[in-house]
């Protein structure tokens, strides 16, 4: 799989523009209120010059019975005119906030379903980075930049109609700049996107290393890592600013580039308007408005170039999210579920590699292990046990060959299915930043508490959790950074028991723990595997000597297979695995 955060394989600007107001059609009502009310500010604005226009000629005909009435229409005009921008403001909001909620709820969604092979190849940083900073900045291209466009648009085009209906010969000049203005902003528009998508890469690279620091700070501080932690820090925000400082350079030089060439039009036409053929039969007020209008048009002409900046910021934002949207999920195409599983299990000349270009990791493994049968890998680290293991709830697809739950090939199963079928217990545990209870109940629906506090009796919780003030309601912390590594194992075996699965991987689950704690979780996993299609990875050839069978892994495959004295007698790879640890109790033959 390549990495879209190198070479994202993009749609054009005006395609993911499309996509992204895709998300508004449910809210088109509000959509439209927002474009009557920018309607409205647009056409008391224009209204304005007309005003003047009167208020001018007026003055000049002495027409003082009109004395109350312009003051009165001035006020109407800028009423109407709040009414507009709240009408547009809000409602406007109002989309664009909902389009980046179901936007993010949709990459939110997609991460829970891109396959194991996907988060092998890119860092939760960067991930987090996507949905909190990339998706915020598709804010700017779904509100303010379609805020701007909708209300400076409506208003130069008001303001352009009036200098046609006024004066259309004069008004010409104003539309002879626009392709000049084009070039301007079409340049800066490609710049922007550019500089755009660093921007939004190196805040993965931000995030990333800042939750690589905190998260690891005792290996940090232990091993005196601070001062590199900080220079790698230092290295990714600089990056960052300087990005930031091309984007602002960029901006900088656009507006006022864009801003001399409307003064230079406008300037011309002062010019020309003074010419007594050009000038006709207008009247002074119509002079005055005309030149008022064509004035007015400097700030929503500005304001448009500027916008650009946040339309390229957004797309360039959308296109990278659209990259991972686009993804593909987890193959799921099986159609058969099981209520309970038996828990037969058979490995049929299974070989993995996890890419094209890696060597293989698992070679031609075949074996069959009966229902409640507890089976055992070892093996040296690297040799393919965890492998062979995330292949059974379908983590990975197999190359070649195929596994079979109760004689029925996995990708038959549709995933929710399987992945009922199976409890999983590994070394690294992972608790959410909840009470004891509802990560023991984790993943299911409305357990009850009797089955909660049963489960947690069982894998030995209670002889801690009775000790806490808020027993089993007490918050973990952060990943259970308030345990100890033994009471989270506990707790990791109390939601296995409290799923009651028919099959259990237990993927080195008492290798990190101390004498006392791997007494408490022997005690509790002799409880779960009872009755239990029960897979046991251990580097403590102890905690599998009672297994009905033992598979010894080796290079991605399995050199021997038996019970535990059986292969002590063979004096093979298990025996010479057996006696590096316990070499004081093998008496040589």
């Amino acid at each position: 799989m390549t990495n879209p955060q190198a070479t994202p394989k993009e749609a054009s600007s005006w395609a993911s523009y499309k996509r992204l107001l895709s998300y508004v059609r449910p809210y088109w009502g509000a959509f439209m209120l927002s474009v009557f009310g920018y309607a409205i500010y647009a056409g008391s604005s224009t209204a304005f010059a007309q005003i003047l226009k009167m208020l001018v000629d007026s003055i000049e005909q002495g027409m003082e019975d009109k004395r109350l009435f312009f003051p009165l229409v001035v006020v109407a005009i800028f009423a109407l005119r709040g009414i507009g921008t709240f009408l547009g403001t809000y409602f406007m909001a109002h989309v664009g906030r909902q389009l980046v909620h179901y936007l993010r709820l949709d990459l939110f969604n997609r991460f829970l379903v891109l396959p194991a092979a996907f988060y092998d190849q890119h860092s939760s940083g960067h991930l987090v980075s996507r949905l909190t900073y990339n998706v915020e900045q598709v804010t700017g291209a779904a509100t303010r930049a379609v805020t701007v466009i909708l209300r400076e648009g409506l208003f130069v085009i008001g303001l352009m109609g009036y200098l046609l209906w006024t004066n259309w010969a004069l008004a010409l000049i104003f539309v002879a700049i626009s392709p000049v203005i084009g070039l301007v902003v079409n340049y800066a528009s490609k710049r922007f996107r550019k500089i755009s998508r660093r921007i939004q890469n190196s805040m993965g690279d931000v995030t990333h290393v800042a939750s690589e620091a905190i998260s690891g700070y005792r290996v940090v501080r232990s091993f005196g890592g601070s001062d590199f932690e900080y220079q790698r820090f230092h290295k990714a925000s600089d990056y960052n600013r300087r990005q930031a400082m091309k984007m602002a350079l960029t901006k900088a030089i656009n507006t006022p580039v864009v801003q001399l060439i409307v003064a230079s039009a406008l300037g011309f036409l002062v010019w020309l308007a003074l010419s007594p053929n050009l000038m006709g039969d207008m009247t002074p007020g119509e002079f005055i408005a005309f030149l008022t209008a064509a004035s007015l048009m400097a700030k929503p002409l500005r304001q448009l170039t500027e916008v650009n900046n946040i339309v390229q910021k957004g797309l360039a934002a959308a296109q990278d999210v659209f990259v991972y949207l686009d993804m593909p999920q987890e193959p799921d195409k099986g159609t058969k579920t099981l209520e309970r599983a038996e828990g037969e299990v058979v490995f049929d000349n299974v070989s993995f590699r996890y890419g094209k270009d890696q060597p293989q990791a698992l070679k031609n493994i075949t074996f069959q292990v009966k229902p409640g049968e507890m089976v055992a890998l070892v093996g040296r680290s690297g040799s393919g046990k965890s492998t062979l293991a995330s292949l059974i709830p379908r983590f990975y697809e197999v190359e070649e060959g195929q596994i079979l739950l109760d004689g029925i090939p996995l990708p038959d199963l549709t995933l929710a299915s399987l992945r009922e079928q199976i409890a999983l217990v590994t070394q690294h545990v992972t608790l959410f930043n909840d009470t004891l209870a509802a990560n023991i109940a984790y993943g299911l629906k409305n357990p009850s508490r009797e089955a909660i506090e049963a489960a947690a009796k069982a894998a030995y919780v209670m002889d801690f959790v009775d000790k806490l003030p808020e027993g089993l309601d007490t918050l973990v912390g952060d990943n259970g950074v308030l345990l100890s590594g033994g009471q989270r194992q506990r707790i990791a075996i109390a939601r296995a028991i409290l799923k009651d699965a028919p099959i259990l991987i237990l993927d080195e689950a008492t290798s990190a723990l101390d004498t006392e704690s791997e007494r408490y979780i022997q005690k509790a996993l002799e409880h779960v595997m009872q009755g239990r299609t029960t897979f046991v990875i251990a580097h403590r050839l102890s905690t599998i000597e009672n297994a009905d069978r033992i598979l010894v892994v080796e290079d991605g495959r399995i050199l021997e297979e038996g019970k535990h004295a059986e292969l002590l007698e063979k004096q093979g790879a298990y025996a010479k695995l057996h006696q590096m640890q316990f070499h004081e109790q093998v008496t040589p033959q």
